[in-house]
C-alpha cells in the first residue's frame, strides 16, 4: 500500500548506524530510537520540506546535506553554499537506511537549500505532456521551492517510487502573490490531484495556506478555496488527510504576531470548497515552531507528530484523536533530556506495515557536554497501540 503525506553523486552513506533501542523516560513504553543520517562535519536538517512515501515495510523520504558551519546566533549551524537535497531509503520499516543525492535521481533545479551550481542547474520548463497514471504505487510528487516566501515553486515526479524523478517542472502561481510549496497532494483519480500548498501573503512575506486541483495529469491547477486567512504572523507548511469522500481535514504550522507557536487544524465537509477552524491540536511548539507531521492510522485514529523546539532542550511529540481531530488526547513526550537545542524536528510520519510509526526529523544533542554538536536525521519508532 502507498501512502502518501506530500544525493556525493550516486554514493551510499549505506546502511548507516542503527541505535540501540531505549525506553522513553519515566514510561513503560517502547520507543526506539534509530539514525537515518549522520556524518562528522556534516549537517543534516529538515525532513518536513519534502515528501514521504511507503510501501509496506519500504520508507523513502527526503532531506537537506549540507557542511557543518558555526554561526551566530547559532541556530542554523550550516553552510548554505554546500546544501544540496538527499534521499533516505529504508527497506525493513526504518530499522536501517540507504542515502542518496537527489541530484544524481534526476533532481537538477537550484532550490532553496538545493544549492546547485549554475554549470549543473537546470532550469524548471512547462509540462507539456500530462503525467501518469496517479493511481499508480509507483507514482511519486514532490514540490521544491526557491525561498520561503514567494517561490517561485517547482515539481518533479517519478515513475518508480523515487529512484529516478522527471522534471524539473514548472508549478503556475494561480493568481496568488507566490507560492513556496511543500510536499502535501492527494490522489484522488488517474489524472485527478488534490495539494495544500504555501502562498505568500499581499505583502510577498510568507504565508497563507490554500487548497488546489488538477483533472488533467498536471497540465493545469486551480485554485479551490483559501484555508486561511492572512494575519500579522504566517500559516505554512500544512499537513493533510482527506477523511472521506468529501471531508478534508489539514493541520497547519502557525504563527502569530506575537510570536506564539503552535498547531492549527481546519476541517472542509465540501470538499475542500470552504473550510472552518477546528481545535487546535496544540498551542505551543515552542521557540521557531514545528510543521506538524498528521497520519491516520488504521485503526481509525489519527496521529500528529511535532517537536517543541527549545534552547535548554527540545522534545519530540506526539498527540492522538479518536473523533477526525474535533478535540485531541494528551500530549505524549517521545524523546527528551538528551541535549538537543531548538535546531530540530521538521518531522514526517507514516504507519507501517506492523502498525508501528516512523516519525522521521533532525535532531542533536549539542547541550551536551563532549560531544559532537553535528545536526542529524533520526527515525523514532513507537507503536501507536500502547496509547489507546
Amino acid at each position: 500500500m502507498r501512502y502518501l503525506l506530500g544525493i556525493v553523486t550516486l554514493t551510499f552513506c549505506s546502511i548507516l548506524a542503527v541505535v540501540t533501542p531505549v525506553l522513553a523516560q519515566k514510561s513503560d513504553k517502547f520507543i526506539e530510537h534509530n539514525v537515518v543520517f549522520q556524518e562528522d562535519g556534516q549537517y543534516g536538517g529538515w525532513p518536513a520540506n519534502h515528501g514521504i512515501w511507503g510501501w509496506g515495510n519500504e520508507i523513502l523520504v527526503g532531506f537537506v546535506k549540507a557542511s557543518y558551519k558555526q554561526t551566530e546566533p547559532g541556530l542554523h549551524t550550516y553552510d548554505p553554499k554546500s546544501a544540496e537535497n538527499q534521499y533516505a531509503r529504508s527497506f525493513d520499516g526504518g530499522e536501517t537506511w540507504e542515502i542518496k543525492d537527489a541530484y544524481s535521481m534526476g533532481q537538477t533545479a537550484w532550490g532553496h537549500d538545493n544549492n546547485i551550481s549554475p554549470d549543473r542547474a537546470d532550469t524548471p520548463t512547462i509540462l507539456q505532456e500530462s503525467m501518469p497514471d496517479f493511481t499508480s504505487e509507483d507514482f511519486l510528487l514532490t514540490f521544491l521551492r526557491h525561498n520561503n516566501h514567494d517561490g517561485p515553486s517547482h515539481f518533479y515526479y517519478s515513475e518508480d517510487k523515487g529512484k529516478r524523478w522527471k522534471g524539473p517542472y514548472v508549478f503556475p502561481n494561480m493568481g496568488t502573490p507566490g507560492l513556496a510549496n511543500r510536499t502535501d497532494y492527494h490522489v484522488e483519480g488517474k489524472q485527478e490531484m488534490s495539494a495544500f500548498v504555501t502562498t505568500a501573503k499581499s505583502n510577498s512575506k510568507e504565508g497563507r495556506v490554500a487548497f488546489v486541483r488538477t483533472t488533467d495529469g498536471g497540465l493545469n491547477w486551480n485554485l479551490v478555496s483559501w484555508v486561511t486567512a492572512e494575519h500579522g504572523g504566517f500559516d505554512i507548511m500544512p499537513s493533510s488527510i482527506k477523511l472521506s469522500e468529501n471531508t478534508w481535514l489539514t493541520t497547519i504550522r502557525t504563527r502569530y504576531e506575537n510570536g506564539q507557536n503552535l498547531i492549527s487544524s481546519y476541517i472542509s465537509k465540501n470538499n475542500g470548497n470552504s473550510w472552518n477552524r477546528l481545535v487546535d491540536p496544540t498551542s505551543d511548539t515552542g521557540r521557531g515552531g514545528s510543521p506538524p507531521a498528521l497520519v491516520k492510522l488504521k485503526d481509525g485514529r489519527l496521529a500528529l507528530g511535532y517537536i517543541h523546539r527549545s534552547e535548554f532542550g527540545s522534545r519530540v511529540h506526539v498527540r492522538f484523536s479518536a473523533n477526525n481531530g474535533e478535540s485531541w488526547g494528551d500530549e505524549i513526550i517521545l524523546r527528551s533530556g538528551d541535549g538537543a537545542n531548538r535546531d530540530v524536528g521538521y518531522p514526517r510520519m507514516i504507519q507501517r506495515e506492523d502498525g508501528k510509526l516512523v516519525m522521521i526529523y533532525y535532531w542533536n544533542n549539542a547541550n551536551q557536554e563532549k560531544v559532537k554538536p553535528y545536526r542529524y536525521i533520526s527515525a523514532t519508532i513507537f507503536d501507536p497501540e500502547e496509547w489507546k
